[in-house]
């Protein structure tokens, strides 16, 4: 008999593999200082663009000042237990109901998390009959959520809606011996590339197959559509999203998500998503802080334009300076390079120790072999001044990388 702890010793998987030489460094990286733009890094001051604080509310004074009152008067623990025992109040409901006028939706069920919500509400929803089809490159709690649904499950390539039409030719035929139905599954702006789902396309389909359509829309919620109604808003296909998903984790900067929908749909995920049914109520310093923040998306437009500028700004001038941003068309900002492992790892080191630049790295195997991707999460606390530095720093990288420059063995010493 073998001991399980074993093979977990020897193999972290693809990412912990790299444990040894990355920890605390690329992966697990302590920024600190007060959360924004400029932060320090082992000791160093760095311009940060790895913060999913798109409006710039985590350090705005009207919410700290919110977050503090409401962990005075409230504390941390209240409410206790899970709401439906004895975890409910009337401010959870007060943001559900705000939540679903803002979204143009019947009901919102309030969540604890966005990762285990989303993937709980992906298995409340389906039976073993169902189909599940989904589109390649959602999010990862959106595959969790398809790994625990017990029926057949279809995945499209992503954003091609021939791909999409053919699995859902598969899925019919599978309803039609099950007696279920189908669900289609998508983001709305998508976390690597920012290119957004293709919603309008979609749901085009739903007469002839007649599904119904999940969206996650965890980097369109605060930022797409009008006033930051979201990427299906601004598609102009809001009423065709039959499962709306979003998370506070991004334009709040807070923890929590929500789901909105049909008032009977909403009513039976409250009494069988089981993340939700077996777990503490969100604590209410967190509840009246969401409140604030979806006051200030609603009636302060000023946090998205100043956005949407230094994300323009961003991304033309990066294009501008020849560099390849792929084909987002979101706030997410992708810089995308060709080069080993080694040289993303150097790469990363020269921007961070010599141009005082913070940012995400992704390679392979969450992207393609031989390919680097820098991801810039631009936000309205960032400045033009923090744009074109970032540009000027990216130039000189990229001029360095295709001469060989960052070329090596093994990755450097930090």
């Amino acid at each position: 008999m073998n001991d399980i702890f074993d093979k977990l010793r020897k193999d972290l998987g693809h990412i912990g593999r790299h444990a040894k030489d990355s920890h605390g460094y690329f992966s697990f990286p302590k920024l600190e200082g007060e959360l924004g733009p400029h932060m320090t890094f082992r000791g160093k001051p760095v311009l940060v663009w790895s913060l999913n604080n798109y409006l710039g509310l985590a350090n705005h004074p009207e919410i700290r000042a919110i977050d503090a009152q409401a962990a005075k008067d409230w504390g941390m623990a209240y409410p206790m237990g899970a709401r439906m025992m004895s975890g409910q109040t009337k401010y959870h409901e007060q943001l559900e109901d705000e939540l679903s006028e803002f979204m143009g939706k019947e009901d919102t069920f309030l969540l604890n998390y966005g990762y285990q919500g989303c993937m709980s509400a992906i298995e409340a929803l389906l039976s073993r009959h169902d189909v599940l089809v989904y589109d390649s490159e959602c999010h990862a709690c959106m595959i969790d959520g398809a790994r625990l649904h017990m029926g057949k499950r279809f995945v499209f390539q992503h954003n091609d809606m021939a791909s999409l039409d053919k699995q859902l030719e598969n899925a019919r035929k599978v309803v039609a011996q099950t007696g279920g139905g189908i669900m289609v599954m998508t983001e709305g702006v998508f976390g690597m590339a920012g290119d957004q789902g293709k919603l309008k396309e979609i749901v085009e389909r739903k007469a002839k197959y007649n599904f119904r359509l999940f969206v996650d829309d965890a980097h369109g919620f605060g930022m797409m559509g009008r006033d930051g109604r979201g990427t299906a808003d601004a598609q102009g296909v809001q009423d065709q999203v039959d499962v709306y998903f979003g998370t506070f984790a991004k334009a709040m900067a807070t923890i929590g998500a929500f789901v909105s929908g049909p008032e009977d749909v909403i009513m039976f995920l409250r009494y069988n998503m089981r993340s939700q049914t077996f777990a503490k109520s969100l604590p209410m310093p967190v509840v009246i802080g969401a409140l604030k923040r979806l006051e200030l998306i609603r009636t302060r437009p000023e946090f998205s334009v100043k956005l949407w500028e230094i994300t323009k700004a961003l991304q033309s001038g990066l294009k501008e300076a020849g560099l390849d941003i792929g084909v987002t068309n979101s706030c997410v900002t992708p810089v995308l390079m060709h080069g080993s492992i080694p040289e993303a790892t150097n790469v990363v080191l020269d921007l961070r120790e010599n141009h005082g630049i913070f940012c995400s790295i992704v390679v392979y195997p969450v992207v393609p072999k031989d390919t680097i991707l820098l991801r810039l999460i631009p936000t309205a606390s960032h400045t033009l001044e923090d744009v074109q530095r970032t540009i000027n720093s990216f130039k000189e990288v990229k001029k360095k990388l295709e001469a060989g420059a960052y070329k090596a063995e093994k990755v450097a010493a930090m």
